[in-house]
């Protein structure tokens, strides 16, 4: 078996990568295993390099090496192929899907002879507009605040935190809702949505968990409509859907746990998948008919890790 190293030389701390390749070569080239280590360039070059390992046909095990954005593209260039198998080590600073195996994922899954000898698990796919996905997608003003979080990056003396909650304010303050119309499990809503998040894993913003029983392997994708709410709401009610309390907002919050949704708007909507920005008037996203080989340290599984509503404290009412 091969093992391909695709590595994000922009994720992490300076000198990050240099120890990385150097820790591969002491473990795979100490083993003896074949391995080979591979840099991206520049977008779409880690599903380039995962598509032409897998497309082989010879057994590979692909190992992610940045943040989510990293492994969305390395995903999407090895999805539906039995032969190949992925993971995510966690370089950079953002790697949600990894938190549904516990507290300890970053340093479990920094353990590469951990990975390389762990098993490995068929995960679904969601499928929006073509692009796939692994974790959780988001459509709403949460959508609209992450895609523009780096547009406040550049401002001088603006930290990384300070540009989130910079482009939360300007984005609340410029309006919650964007009028939409959306078909899921055969009903029909019509009016101004404020969110709209499709859950196969369970994390994604840095920490929010809307679902916290969603199972990325069940074939059931979890989703979570907000209407239109005041601004006075949405700050109230932004704790319990962080927390995956949703089931205690049935008045402002649905939900349905089903295969696909679509959602149309005559104005430009903002999906993120995984940490990517997609830009439309309509969006379907779907289970999609391709799954992705996922592999893990035997000591982890994402079930154990399992958070639900009830492991939630209620820390306050909603008003809507």
């Amino acid at each position: 078996m091969k093992h391909l190293f695709i590595i994000n030389p922009a994720a992490g701390k300076h000198g990050s990568t240099d120890a990385l390749t150097a820790q591969i070569r002491d473990i795979f080239g100490g083993r003896g295993l074949d391995y080979e280590i591979a840099f991206t360039s520049g977008a779409g070059t880690g599903e380039t390099l995962a598509r032409a390992a897998a497309q082989t046909g010879e057994p590979v095990r692909i190992y992610a090496c940045g943040g989510d954005g990293t492994l969305n593209e390395v995903v999407n260039g090895a999805a539906g192929y039995d032969n190949a198998a992925v993971t995510n080590v966690p370089k950079g600073t953002g790697n949600d899907f990894l938190k549904i195996f516990g507290k300890n994922y970053r340093s479990r899954f920094s353990d590469l002879a951990a990975l390389a000898d762990g098993p490995q698990a068929a995960m679904d796919l969601m499928d929006c507009n073509g692009k796939l996905g692994l974790g959780v997608i988001c459509a709403g003003v949460d959508a609209r605040v992450a895609a523009d979080v780096h547009k406040y990056k550049a401002l001088p003396l603006v930290s990384g935190v300070g540009a989130y909650i910079l482009s939360l304010v300007v984005n609340v303050f410029k309006g919650l809702t964007r009028p939409t119309q959306i078909h899921v499990d055969s009903e029909t809503l019509d009016g101004p949505s404020t969110i709209i998040c499709i859950c196969n894993g369970r994390y994604y913003g840095g920490g929010f968990m809307p679902v916290g029983e969603a199972q990325p392997d069940d074939g059931i994708l979890d989703m979570l409509v907000v209407p239109k709410v005041s601004r006075f709401t949405f700050f109230r009610l932004v704790s319990k859907y962080a927390k995956g309390l949703y089931r205690q907002c049935p008045q402002v919050i649905r939900d349905f746990h089903c295969q696909e949704i679509s959602f149309t708007s005559p104005e430009e909507l903002v999906a993120v998948v995984d940490g990517e920005v997609m830009r439309s008037r309509g969006f379907t996203v779907r289970l999609s008919g391709k799954k992705i080989n996922f592999f893990y340290p035997s000591d982890l599984f994402w079930r154990e890790s399992l958070q639900t509503a009830n492991n939630c404290e209620n820390s306050f009412s909603v008003i809507p």
